[in-house]
């Protein structure tokens, strides 16, 4: 329904402990009328996956400071398309080398976030970059 608000899952995958950028995008996106949902630290990419499709999410915004963007990214994404979820649209930043950024894209993340992009960006790419590939699927 295009009226109904978009829910994002925001997750913080892997082992990594500081999850203070992704409670402020969290809250960013409510402020901005998005149901975001916030899984705490150290989840599973099983798990966010599963959080994922039983909030009806339209998209997961992933956090990574550790170092180990390329196996869990890669995971959310393999995980989705096991469940024929890809309709879930996987979005995500933290601490990223610009040469990692092509080869995840590639493999199915819709956008990454690197240090000093402001919350207004992800923020207005969720909610105007979401929307439509929303609305194909449904």
């Amino acid at each position: 329904m295009p009226n109904e608000p978009l829910r994002v899952v925001v997750a913080k995958p892997g082992l990594d402990g500081h999850d203070r950028g992704a409670k402020v995008i969290a809250r960013a996106l409510r402020d901005a009328g998005v149901e975001a949902i916030y899984t705490g630290l150290h989840q599973t990419p099983a798990q966010i996956v599963t959080t994922a499709i039983q909030e009806d999410a339209d998209g997961i915004g992933l956090s990574v400071l550790s170092g180990a963007h390329m196996t869990l990214f890669t995971e959310v994404v393999d995980l989705l398309r096991e469940a024929d979820a890809l309709d879930i649209t996987v979005f995500g930043g933290g601490i990223i080398p610009d040469v990692d950024i092509k080869p995840l894209l590639e493999r199915g993340v819709a956008a990454l976030f690197t240090p000093g992009t402001s919350t207004q960006e992800v923020v207005e790419w969720v909610t105007t970059k979401m929307r439509p590939e929303r609305g194909a699927h449904a």
